[in-house]
């Protein structure tokens, strides 16, 4: 339509704090969309599962976390599927927020290699998360299980996953009524938090954390 605005970092932005978020239909869209849904994906910080499994793979995996060192990769990561709502409009915008501080990728590494990892935006003490991805068994659950301890950690109070897949839902994700979220919204815009720089914890003290927490 000829008198929709144009699609902004600063728009983008806006239309989180409103929550809202935007999608394509495809890697080669030229369009795109916001999405508000009925139901909202989130992931409650005292309540992130870490299964048997996901603790072996921190406690025996060799990988190294590693925050905002390679956003663009991490991005490409995500988009690097046979369907994937992120077309290049989408691309180059997070690109912008991550160049004006607003959007960050959490990492996993292995010998050197990026092997997982999630992105996402932050604001006031919310972090919107936009996309995550593996190449290794349990990667990106890796990646979610820092960021969780990162966020507790630096007084975030909301993890917006937008939508709760199976995989998200193994891990303590809920789905909640828009209202609801909107409360949570509006709380966790008033509070702030960064992401900050400091080390992240061994596996060993990620896993006695969110023990203590869950």
């Amino acid at each position: 339509m000829a008198d929709t605005p144009p699609l902004t970092p600063d728009l983008l932005l806006r239309a989180y704090q409103m929550g809202i978020f935007p999608m394509a239909d495809s890697r080669e869209a030229t369009e795109v969309y916001w999405v508000d849904p009925n139901l909202r994906g989130i992931l409650p910080l005292g309540g992130f599962h870490i299964s048997r499994s996901l603790r072996r793979t921190l406690l025996r995996a060799p990988l190294t976390i590693r925050l905002n060192t390679d956003f663009e990769g991490t991005v490409q990561g995500c988009a690097d599927r046979e369907d994937t709502w992120i077309n290049q409009t989408i691309y180059d915008l997070y690109l912008a927020l991550h160049r004006a501080g607003f959007a960050h990728s959490l990492e996993v590494w292995e010998d050197g290699a990026l092997v997982g990892g999630v992105y996402g935006v932050a604001i006031g003490g919310a972090f919107f998360g936009e996309s995550m991805f593996s190449r290794r068994t349990d990667a990106s659950k890796v990646a979610l299980a820092y960021m969780v301890d990162r966020m507790r950690q630096q007084g975030f109070t909301l993890f917006d996953t937008q939508f709760i897949t199976p995989h998200l839902a193994t891990l303590g994700g809920q789905e909640i009524p828009r209202a609801d979220y909107q409360t949570l919204l509006k709380q966790a815009l008033e509070v702030e938090a960064t992401l900050g720089s400091a080390p992240f914890p061994s596996p060993q003290e990620l896993v006695q954390r969110s023990t203590q927490t869950s």
